[in-house]
């Protein structure tokens, strides 16, 4: 039988603080498996600890990486749009300067001059953050295996027990 998830734990920070699993300290750092399954708040300290968990090295994804020619391309493109730009905002700029009075144009070529200026926003190759990514101790994921495991038939015998006690029949409740 494989264990219900795999022991890959990702660092995540959440907005309200809870009892770290090992000193009950505050701590808003929390370790989650991908598809939410366990989680462990933990303290910084304990992450940084060999016998607790283990930071897995980030995989080198390969980027694609555009050629010279295809960088060229686009770079003539935009730059071939920008003089458009411009020649349209100095012909709609002189077109003013006809109708409008000195002082509007002073107030406008203000507001018109940091537009040109400003570069293009650039497309980040991430949208989506990294989240490092941590791997148990041996120990502690048995334990984790083991806890998971008894919730779950704890579940089920909450379910179940309902059905099984007839007239004379009495379940005795668990506890703990």
């Amino acid at each position: 039988m494989s264990a219900p998830f795999a022991n890959l734990y990702y660092k995540r920070a959440v907005g309200t603080a809870r009892a770290c699993y090992i000193c009950n300290k505050p701590t808003t750092t929390v370790l989650s498996t991908q598809p939410v399954v366990d989680f462990i708040y933990t303290c910084d300290t304990h992450l940084s600890d060999p016998g607790f968990a283990t930071l897995q090295a980030p995989v080198a994804s390969p980027t694609p990486s555009a050629s010279a020619e295809e960088i060229a391309k686009i770079k003539a493109e935009w730059e071939a749009k920008q003089k458009r730009k411009q020649e349209a905002e100095k012909e709609k700029k002189d077109g003013e300067e006809k109708k409008d009075d000195e002082k509007r144009d002073g107030e406008k070529d203000k507001t018109v001059s940091p537009k040109p200026t400003s570069p293009a926003p650039v497309a980040s190759g991430s949208a989506t953050p990294k989240h490092d990514k941590y791997v148990l101790h041996r120990q502690l994921y048995t334990m984790r295996l083991t806890d998971h495991r008894r919730r779950r038939q704890q579940k089920e015998v909450d379910v179940l027990a309902p059905k099984l006690s007839g007239p004379g029949l009495s379940v005795p409740k668990q506890v703990g």
